[in-house]
């Protein structure tokens, strides 16, 4: 008995030395998800002195950092680099900056397509939702300080002005509140982001950054012009995506939308531009028919998804590609977008990034998304190895594993890398008592999306579109 018992202890004291450092494993994992041989077709300078891996390394690291100023972050990772890679692509915080936010632009496209691979092989079959890719779409605003150069880049310059803040500000006047005795800051500066969220793996796709006015359709249309998409994706959005151009720019890629939509959209019904069916509606404002445009020919989904009755729009006519019962299970999984964000900005720490100048609030922003991302993808591939299924995925833990192991980089870990990042999931406990807050404010002016406006179409209607077939014949 005691012969076995030294046995076990000598296998385990063993199995401890061979572990890899903290520092090795990371390095590693890195590399595993960054490949060298993706920036082939990328020309540098003759001066440029760093390799472009090791500039990833060390900015993926750098965003890993816990520490609370950037200058603070870059010291570790500069560190760590020297003991573990043996060198420093650059030396200086402002040698990072200056590198990034040349560079980004040309490697961010490069990265994209790497973990796209990645998220394809090692998905399985949650790459696809049915027949479909599944991108979730929808923008937030992240803070930056309230440096000159922020303010005047990122703030909207006829901030108060709309249509909105006119309205609140009468609606104050007829309560007769009082009004403020100390005069409102100036708005903050503030980064716009527009996401694509793969919904099948839960984690981000490609983004859109902007100044703090800008519009997330305005967004989502560049990013359909400028990337390339896998066959049969399909875009699923909150209300607020919404017209005709913007739909019609989604066809026309040959790309699917499914979309809620409310009381600020005008439908017709029994046009008879493709072959009447249940569900069947037309887009066809009044201007577009002015231009000689034809109707877009959608299908209006009015689906009970929880407690709420919600009314979603696709241009998918057959209901054999996307049924009911799947509209309705896409749109439930397009909520985890909105967590992605609260991971972002509060479990990751980015609800205000730390640049005072904006083309390098940017780029903090660019790599902050690729850090997690990468992080994201080390939890979800190594769970789905063991049957576990992306909700799962705890991703706090998951960034406390990696901060961990990034700090003590020289030690060797009783557990090992991996076995960690498969164990960062989500409790399996089943709720007992309500989540509503004991205390919930009543906003009388909360706007509601309500029901979309459908009317038959009108003998008028009818002859324009005969004349507008004949013409375009």
């Amino acid at each position: 008995m005691g012969k076995r018992k030294d046995s076990r202890k000598s296998a385990r004291k063993k199995a401890k030395t061979e572990q890899a450092v903290n520092g090795e494993t990371l390095r590693g994992a890195v590399g595993w998800a960054v490949d060298a041989r993706i920036f082939t077709s990328l020309k540098f300078h003759g001066n440029t002195k760093w390799q472009v891996l090791d500039l990833i390394v060390l900015t993926v690291v750098w965003v890993w950092s816990a520490s609370p100023q950037l200058t603070g972050a870059f010291v570790e990772a500069s560190h760590w680099s020297k003991r573990v890679l043996g060198r420093v692509a650059v030396t200086t915080y402002q040698g990072l900056l200056g590198a990034l936010v040349t560079w980004t632009p040309q490697l961010l496209p490069l990265l994209w397509d790497r973990l796209h691979e990645l998220m394809q092989e090692y998905g399985g079959e949650h790459w696809r939702v049915g027949r479909w890719l599944p991108l979730a779409v929808d923008g937030s605003r992240v803070s930056v300080p309230r440096s000159e150069n922020n303010e005047k880049q990122l703030c909207a310059p006829n901030y108060g002005k709309s249509a909105t803040a006119k309205y609140r500000r009468k609606k104050r006047k007829k309560s007769g509140s009082r009004r403020r005795s100390k005069k409102p800051e100036p708005v903050k500066p503030q980064i716009w982001i527009t996401l694509l969220w793969h919904m099948g793996l839960q984690m981000p796709w490609s983004w859109w950054k902007g100044p703090s006015n800008s519009s997330e359709r305005v967004h989502l249309q560049s990013m359909i012009a400028a990337q390339n998409f896998p066959e049969n994706t399909l875009f699923c959005a909150d209300a607020g995506f919404t017209g005709y151009e913007f739909w019609k720019g989604i066809t026309d890629a040959r790309h699917s939308f499914l979309i809620r939509v409310g009381a600020n959209v005008n439908l017709l019904r029994k046009l008879g531009y493709v072959r009447e069916r249940a569900g069947i509606v037309y887009c066809w404002p009044e201007e577009a028919a002015r231009k000689q445009q034809l109707p877009l020919a959608l299908r209006l989904l009015s689906l009970r998804v929880g407690r709420c009755k919600m009314h979603l729009l696709t241009n998918v006519l057959d209901a054999k590609l996307l049924s009911a019962n799947e509209a309705r299970r896409l749109y439930q999984l397009r909520w985890g977008v909105e967590l992605q964000f609260r991971t972002m900005k509060q479990t990751f720490g980015r609800r205000k990034l730390r640049s005072r100048r904006s083309d390098r609030a940017y780029v903090e922003l660019d790599w902050s998304l690729i850090g997690l991302w990468i992080i994201q993808l080390f939890a979800v591939k190594e769970q789905i190895e063991i049957g576990e299924v992306p909700e799962q995925c705890s991703v706090s833990l998951a960034i406390q594993v990696v901060r961990t192991t990034f700090q003590r980089w020289s030690e060797r870990p009783e557990i090992d890398f991996w076995e960690q990042i498969r164990g960062a999931t989500k409790d399996a406990y089943k709720r007992k008592k309500s989540k509503t807050a004991r205390y919930k404010p009543n906003y009388k002016d909360k706007p509601a999306a309500g029901e979309p406006n459908v009317r038959s179409a009108t003998k008028k209607h009818k002859a324009l579109l005969r004349r507008h077939l004949r013409a375009a014949a």
